[in-house]
């Protein structure tokens, strides 16, 4: 375990940023929370976090799309706490659309919360992280793989691996490491409300890869980079499953092609029954 004196996380106010947050807290380092706003509920959890680990969090509110507002939050997080040890970038969206069901606007959106949002965090910190200091960006399996309905989030978050791959091979030789996080199905809110409208040919080809509750996916990720994992990939199956594509990739894609063809089938004879 690493002592960390000050961890800088974006997307802090829910789910797996929240998460590592609080548990960051527990053990003693301070933490700088950056996101669009702060949850009473959320604040109350880092009040309470904090007074465990008898250390400081601050919130600063930032836009990760808005380079001049995530600058300024991260300068104002370096002032309070000094340099950051650990930078996490856990802000995203995602959008679950067929191609044909996906507006240019909705395209947009995400690659500019996903993608561009990386890009603005990583120019942020990167100056104040020192030798021996670590930047973390979250993507996802789909950076991996992608999946049906994924055109925007599968995009963007390739872009993101592509991102902190550039990064690693440019920060790691001047002694600063660079991890990228690439769960699975996460049960946090996001994902929740992704399920309310989300493409169902997408939410059963996401079964193949299994689903985690935020805790343990949150234990699994600080534990990487405890280690100083480069790619962390929390839960067996999501493991598994990038190990499949990656090792065995025409095989994979026949797997997933007949699921695919099983659920599209299984859709249109319930349409045909329905009609």
């Amino acid at each position: 375990m690493i002592n960390w004196t000050h961890a800088v996380i974006s997307g802090a106010g829910s789910g797996l940023g929240l998460g590592i947050a609080l548990r960051l807290l527990r053990r003693g380092t301070s933490v700088s929370v950056l996101d669009l706003k702060l949850p009473d509920q959320a604040g109350e959890q880092l009040r309470d976090a904090a007074e465990q680990g008898n250390c400081r969090w601050q919130f600063f509110q930032a836009d990760v799309t808005h380079q001049e507002t995530l600058q300024t939050a991260t300068e104002q997080a370096v002032a309070a706490f000094g340099n950051p040890q650990l930078a996490l970038n856990s802000a995203g969206i995602v959008v679950n659309r067929a191609f044909p069901d996906l507006s240019p606007e909705e395209f947009h959106r995400v690659v500019d919360v996903n993608l561009n949002g990386s890009f603005h965090f990583a120019s942020a910190v990167l100056p104040h992280l020192q030798p021996g200091s670590r930047l973390a960006l979250v993507a996802s399996l789909a950076g991996l793989t992608s999946n049906y309905g994924y055109a925007a989030y599968g995009a963007s978050k390739f872009g993101v691996v592509g991102l902190a791959t550039t990064l690693r091979f440019e920060y790691q030789p001047l002694g600063i490491g660079v991890s990228c996080i690439c769960p699975a199905e996460v049960r946090t809110p996001m994902v929740e409300k992704e399920k309310l409208d989300g493409n169902p040919v997408s939410m059963e080809l996401r079964k193949v890869a299994g689903s985690l509750d935020v805790d343990t996916a949150c234990d699994e990720i600080l534990a990487g980079l405890d280690r100083g994992k480069w790619q962390i990939i929390p839960g067996t199956r999501g493991k598994l499953t990038a190990f499949a594509n990656r090792v065995f990739p025409r095989l994979f894609y026949r797997i997933c092609s007949m699921v695919l063809v099983r659920v599209l089938r299984r859709q249109s004879s319930t349409l045909q029954e329905s009609g």
